[in-house]
């Protein structure tokens, strides 16, 4: 099989063009000696797609990629099932082989006399070979096997601890020379790495006392819609969206995807209204063309010193919408407030994981001196809290949990006396706004089946709650 073959395979999956399973059928029953033309030739054949500008693209980024000297994807196929597609191509539009997407052992073996000029394309395609299995995230340790994550799972890549002078090359090599002496002085780097036809990944660089560690973050390769990530109640979301100013909050703990949530809200603004909108994000992952709105991308560190230094400059803008990637200090939330007093629509995301610990914190970051002010502020401005957690589900994937928070008048009422205890009662009451608690997402993802009674007994804390699920005691 001619080595651009496993390479398309792996690009029309992640284009969606097809699945792993049929794209790598189609692959074995191709004449020997095809590459990557005659495979798109046979997606053209079966009528599989006829998007002629996008097979040129993928055969023309396979090329590429195969003579750079990565390595190529692997592809399996039970013999008897290449076999008999082979025999009668037919068979795989009722059948598809049973193939699954490129998995188990990547050998690291070549990494310490790999030249620099071939390393690059080395990591490269251990990269396209994570996005082709789905991960979200791949993680290169000096002391640990390399290993991916998936659906919040661990796989190891392979068996062998790698050694610090390997890790630090794999790590390095995709770096440019001011870019690696940035992170010899600072010891923490994050940066995001542009790949072939617009896929993007976010990169995390730090040292431990073994060595050096990077952490790859899968960008999605389309942002999607709030109903298509599984928020339920999308409308809520739209009338959210609506305003032309005050605070929108999406948090959630790490990897529960607020980042994906932060940009389908964005892409959203973007297609329906007629507006400027500022981000400032670290760094910058989703790329967003201008289509109804004016978008303006900013990474914090690179186009701009600081967040709070952008979204000083940002009130000078003449922007609509600002989006901040993750308020982290008190200047940042302060000027956040301050800006969706103003007349602005404030969209940014925090690292809290509900709706009360969330209120909490905004306020708590303030002096004493200021909270009487600060919670009539947010009081009069915040529109709403969007919480999210993902959580294993039966089909071995994750399902997304959300609570949501409107800021009605006894919302505010609370928020501006203090009395925050009381959201949980709010959001009970709130069904006829869109509200919905955590727990009570968590039963109707149990009622609907996405999720085992262990799973939802295990995530839900309101014990009134828990006596829905069989087994809660």
């Amino acid at each position: 099989m001619h080595k651009e073959v496993p390479w398309i395979v792996s690009l029309c999956v992640q284009e969606g063009v097809l699945d792993a399973k049929r794209a790598a059928a189609i692959a074995h029953a191709l004449p020997p000696g095809s590459d990557a033309l005659g495979f798109g030739q046979a997606l053209l054949d079966q009528e599989i797609t006829a998007d002629l500008d996008l097979l040129n693209r993928l055969v023309e980024e396979s090329q590429s990629l195969a003579a750079s000297g990565g390595v190529p994807p692997a592809l399996a196929l039970p013999p008897a099932s290449a076999a008999h597609a082979a025999a009668d191509p037919a068979w795989l539009d009722v059948h598809p082989a049973a193939v699954e997407a490129p998995s188990g052992n990547v050998d690291f073996g070549p990494v310490a006399t790999l030249p620099d000029s071939e390393l690059k394309a080395f990591m490269l395609g251990v990269l396209a070979t994570v996005q082709a299995l789905g991960a979200s995230d791949l993680h290169i340790s000096a002391g640990a096997p390399p290993y991916i994550r998936k659906m919040r799972g661990i796989t190891f890549l392979n068996s062998t601890p790698l050694n610090a002078s390997d890790s630090k090359r794999l790590n390095l090599c995709l770096l440019s020379p001011d870019e690696v002496d940035n992170f010899t002085t600072k010891h923490d780097y994050d940066y995001a790495l542009a790949m072939e036809g617009g896929r993007r990944i976010r990169v995390n660089l730090m040292e431990h006392k073994d060595g050096i560690k990077g952490t790859y973050r899968i960008v999605p390769e389309r942002v999607r819609t709030p109903a298509e990530l599984g928020f339920k109640n999308t409308t809520v979301i739209e009338k959210l969206l609506s305003y032309h100013n005050g605070l929108i909050l999406v948090t959630g703990p790490v990897g529960s995807g607020k980042t994906t949530t932060l940009n389908s809200l964005i892409d959203q603004l973007n297609r329906t209204r007629d507006d400027h909108i500022i981000t400032v994000e670290d760094p910058i992952e989703f790329l967003h063309q201008s289509q109804g709105c004016n978008v303006t991308q900013r990474q914090a560190g690179h186009h701009t010193n600081t967040f709070a230094t952008a979204l000083k400059a940002a009130l000078r803008e003449d922007p609509d919408v600002i989006v901040i990637g993750e308020l982290r200090d008190l200047e940042t939330i302060e000027m956040a407030i301050s800006a969706s007093e103003t007349g602005h629509l404030v969209i940014g995301t925090m690292h809290t994981s509900d709706s009360t610990s969330t209120l909490n914190r905004i306020l708590d970051v303030f002096p004493p001196g200021q909270q009487s002010q600060i919670r009539a502020m947010v009081a009069q401005s915040l529109r709403g809290i969007l919480c999210q957690r993902l959580i294993p589900a039966k089909d071995g994937g994750v399902a997304l949990a959300t609570e949501i928070l409107v800021n009605t008048l006894a919302v505010s009422s609370m928020v501006r006396d203090g009395k925050t205890q009381g959201i949980p009662s709010a959001l009970d009451t709130g069904k006829r706004e869109g509200m919905i608690s955590m727990d009570n997402s968590i039963l109707e993802l149990w009622k609907e089946g996405r999720i085992t009674n262990e799973v939802a007994l295990v995530n839900i804390l309101n014990r009134a709650v828990r006596m829905a699920i069989p087994g809660a005691t």
